[in-house]
């Protein structure tokens, strides 16, 4: 009979070396395809919910760097042109980096604050507040 350690190295040894990055927050990937002339990216409410911020505010902002038309349609988006899925996952990034993610920690648990005519990035975890330079 296996000792409780020797059961417990054996589970070890067995399990993969990389299970996750490692980070709790991941900047999440769209799940994308076309159809005719539009793109569509089937998981944006997901998106939109990882980073915490009103799906509105996230459709502004990939109308206005992407430079096309778009809608809501349920839990998708729809892009009023073919767009490369590499240049919306870099946009989503872009909006992650500039809206969501602080500055001072790295961490994903802030809020989008305005006072006195100015959006700021609250942190919830380290404290900062930092403006926000872009405008939606």
């Amino acid at each position: 009979m296996l000792s409780y350690d020797d059961l417990l190295k054996r589970a070890q040894k067995d399990l993969p070396q990389e299970l996750h990055s490692g980070e709790r927050f991941e900047i999440p990937t769209a799940k994308w395809h076309t159809q005719g002339n539009k793109t569509i990216i089937s998981n944006f409410n997901q998106i939109a919910d990882i980073f915490r911020r009103d799906q509105l505010h996230l459709l502004k902002f990939l109308q206005r760097e992407l430079a096309t038309p778009a809608e809501i349609d349920g839990p998708r988006l729809i892009l009023g042109r073919k767009i490369l899925s590499a240049l919306i996952n870099a946009k989503i990034e872009l909006y992650a980096r500039t809206f969501v993610l602080c500055k001072e920690c790295g961490k994903p648990d802030t809020k989008i604050t305005k006072e006195d005519g100015f959006n700021f990035i609250k942190c919830t975890a380290c404290g900062a507040k930092n403006p926000i330079k872009s405008r939606i």
